[in-house]
């Protein structure tokens, strides 16, 4: 298995049981998220309950409906950005991501994240904001949002952000 921790804090954010696709030249990663019921299953074991004198008591209404990705991962949501705040985000995330990578990817960061940040912009009204578990404000950000009539999320992830680790 493959686990995609965040380059700057080592949080988990991703891992290759949900499969990416490359836009942008690379410089995001597009994931596509489900709604889930997570908690108390009724499992139905042939009894029956008005037969043997109880009660149907049903299931215990702790189950939940939560977003696969943020639950396994412990996605943390942020407040919603805007351009002001988005942008500085950006200058310094871009500044810190830079210094961590090397060589080929450096550049490749580089020459597609101008583009990447200029797509998110036009969407920024629509995301919202994640971070990993450790809420580190360096961190990098990871972005759901709804395409058009879609009822589950779709995940994006900064792909020069993240550092593949194998369990």
């Amino acid at each position: 298995m493959l686990v995609y921790q965040d380059l700057l804090t080592g949080d988990e954010l991703l891992s290759d049981s949900f499969p990416y696709k490359e836009i942008h030249n690379g410089a995001l990663w597009e994931v596509e998220g489900k709604w889930v019921v997570k908690g108390a299953v009724d499992f139905d074991i042939g009894a029956n309950p008005s037969a043997e004198g109880g009660e149907d008591e049903g299931v215990d209404d702790q189950a939940v409906k939560v977003v696969d990705i943020v639950d396994t991962f412990r996605l943390q949501e942020q407040p919603p950005f805007d351009k002001k705040q988005f942008v500085t985000y950006m200058k310094r995330y871009i500044k810190l991501l830079t210094a961590k990578l090397e060589g080929d990817q450096q550049e490749a960061f580089k020459k597609n994240i101008e583009a990447a940040t200029k797509f998110l912009l036009t969407m920024l009204k629509d995301l919202q904001f994640f971070v990993g578990e450790s809420m580190h404000d360096d961190g990098s950000l990871v972005f759901a949002y709804y395409k058009d009539g879609a009822t589950d999320p779709t995940f994006l992830y900064f792909g020069h952000g993240l550092k593949e680790i194998k369990c």
